[in-house]
């Protein structure tokens, strides 16, 4: 039979000096494994998170810039011009098609996308201009006033052009054509390794002739009144013989 010490109460007893002393040591090792683990872990995550939003904000870039391509129209630069306002480079292109964005009102804009600086960093940017018929006597950089600049891309990456002609062969430029490319070839680079992205595409012009609505409705008015008057002759015709 065990007797308790004097001066104790029954349920009062604790842990011991040393054992307190180890719980502390096993916590301590557990919280610093857990801190290596989280500092190992964390950055990762963080560079997959990044990695992925960049790769969301490149496909969306993309999407614009061909949509944008694709919607080209066949418009004349000026009055006196049967050639399209369409200028190719492998670093930038401009072109015209109907007015898209906020507070834009019904008509046409010049659109370019090309490079420029941007705190001393090179950048893709998508500008606009409203159009209006230029003169042939001064060049389009001193007509043409963009505004409205939006960064797409940003470096390492770096987007380059190419144009197809109608027989489907690519080009570096497209400078003074009778007609629009067929199709363009956005080709996204990594620019410290030289790898083309996945996301690199081709994408078709829509429109790559001019338009002509009156002159076809007034051939078909003309086809419509010549096929009224061969039916009158021949009524007339009929009627004469049967008299």
């Amino acid at each position: 039979m065990t007797r308790r010490r004097a001066g104790t109460r029954p349920g009062e007893d604790g842990f011991t000096l040393i054992e307190a002393l180890v719980a502390l040591a096993l916590t301590g090792l557990i919280l610093s494994a857990l801190a290596t683990l989280t500092a190992q872990w964390l950055p990762n995550w963080n560079r997959g998170f990044e990695r992925i939003q960049q790769s969301e904000l490149i496909g969306i870039s993309m999407q614009r810039i061909a949509a944008d391509l694709a919607a080209a129209e066949f418009v004349p630069a000026g009055r006196a011009s049967k050639k399209p306002l369409f200028e190719g480079t492998a670093l930038s292109v401009t072109f015209v098609r109907t007015a898209l964005g906020p507070n834009v009102g019904i008509g046409l804009d010049v659109v370019r996308f090309g490079e420029t600086m941007d705190q001393g960093r090179l950048v893709t940017v998508r500008s606009r201009a409203p159009f209006a018929p230029l003169s042939s006597d001064v060049s389009l950089s001193g007509q043409i006033h963009f505004v409205d600049p939006v960064v797409l891309l940003r470096v390492p990456l770096r987007m380059s052009f190419a144009y197809a002609d109608q027989e489907g062969a690519f080009h570096d430029d497209w400078h003074e054509m009778d007609a629009l490319p067929k199709a363009i070839k956005l080709t996204l680079r990594d620019a410290a390794s030289e790898r083309v992205l996945s996301v690199s595409t081709v994408t078709p012009i829509h429109v790559n002739a001019p338009a002509r609505v009156a002159k076809s409705g007034g051939g078909q008015a003309d086809d419509v009144n010549d096929a009224k008057d061969d039916s009158k002759r021949t009524g007339g015709g009929s009627k004469q013989g049967g008299s």
